[in-house]
C-alpha cells in the first residue's frame, strides 16, 4: 500500500460523499494564498466531523485549534440556526482567514473566533461561566494536548463527546521513549483519558490523502 493509492481512495470517496462547495473550496484557497500550513482536515474527515456533531444533535461546539476554519465550516454547518461554535487560534493572521472564509460560508452569526493562547481562552470560557458545550474538537498544539483536555472536561457535560485529532503521529506514538514533544503530549493526552474516571475513550489509526495518522474519541459519562 502506498501514498498514492491512499490518497486515490481518499479522492474517490470525497467525490462520492463529501464534495466540495464554493465556500469549501474559497477556504482551501484563501488559506493557501495567506500562506498557512497546509494542516486541514481532508474533505472526508471534515464530513466526519459534521456527522459526529449532527448524531451528537450538538447545540455549542468548541473548536481548539481554528487554522483557516475549514474544519469550523464543517462543525458549523451541523449547528441549528440558534447554535453556538467558538474557536480558537493563537495567529491573528490566520483568524482574519477563518473569519473571512466563515462569513462567505454563511456561519458569521454562530461562529466566534477567539484569538491568542488557547489556554488563556479556555480559562476565559470558564472564568465567564459558558455554557457546557456538546462537542469539543481538539486540533492544536499536540504538547498542550493533556492541559486542553483537562479544560474542555470543565467546559462539557455528561454526554458531550472530545474528539482529537492526529494522535498517530506517523506510528510514534506507540514509542514511548520518543523525544518529540508532539508524541509525549498525546501519550500523556491518551493516558488522561484512559485513565479518568469521567471519560470512555477509544482511537483509531486512519490512512488518506493526509498520510498515517488518527483520532480519538471520548465520551463524558459522569
Amino acid at each position: 500500500m502506498s501514498q498514492q493509492q491512499w490518497t486515490a481512495v481518499d479522492d474517490y470517496f470525497t467525490s462520492l460523499l463529501a464534495p466540495a462547495d464554493e465556500a469549501l473550496e474559497a477556504a482551501l484557497r484563501d488559506s493557501d494564498a495567506a500562506g498557512l500550513p497546509h494542516i486541514n482536515v481532508a474533505p472526508n474527515q471534515g464530513k466526519l466531523l459534521h456527522l459526529l456533531a449532527q448524531m451528537q444533535g450538538a447545540r455549542r461546539i468548541l473548536e481548539i485549534g481554528t487554522l483557516g476554519g475549514y474544519s469550523t465550516i464543517w462543525l458549523g454547518r451541523a449547528l441549528p440556526a440558534d447554535g453556538r461554535l467558538v474557536t480558537l487560534e493563537y495567529d491573528a493572521r490566520h483568524a482574519e482567514v477563518a473569519r473571512t472564509n466563515l462569513a462567505r460560508a454563511g456561519l458569521a452569526d454562530r461562529t466566534e473566533v477567539r484569538v491568542g493562547p488557547a489556554l488563556d481562552s479556555l480559562a476565559d470560557l470558564v472564568a465567564e461561566g459558558a455554557e457546557p458545550f456538546d462537542v469539543v474538537f481538539i486540533d492544536a498544539d499536540k504538547p498542550n494536548n493533556p492541559h486542553y483536555l483537562d479544560w474542555s472536561l470543565k467546559l462539557t457535560r455528561p454526554g458531550s463527546v472530545i474528539i482529537g485529532d492526529n494522535v498517530v503521529r506517523d506510528g510514534k506514538v506507540a514509542d514511548a521513549h520518543s523525544s518529540d514533544a508532539g508524541v509525549q503530549g498525546t501519550r500523556r493526552f491518551l493516558e488522561l483519558m484512559a485513565e479518568h474516571p469521567k471519560l470512555s475513550a477509544t482511537a483509531l489509526q486512519t490512512v488518506g490523502s493526509k498520510g498515517y495518522d488518527g483520532f480519538s474519541l471520548a465520551r463524558v459519562i459522569a
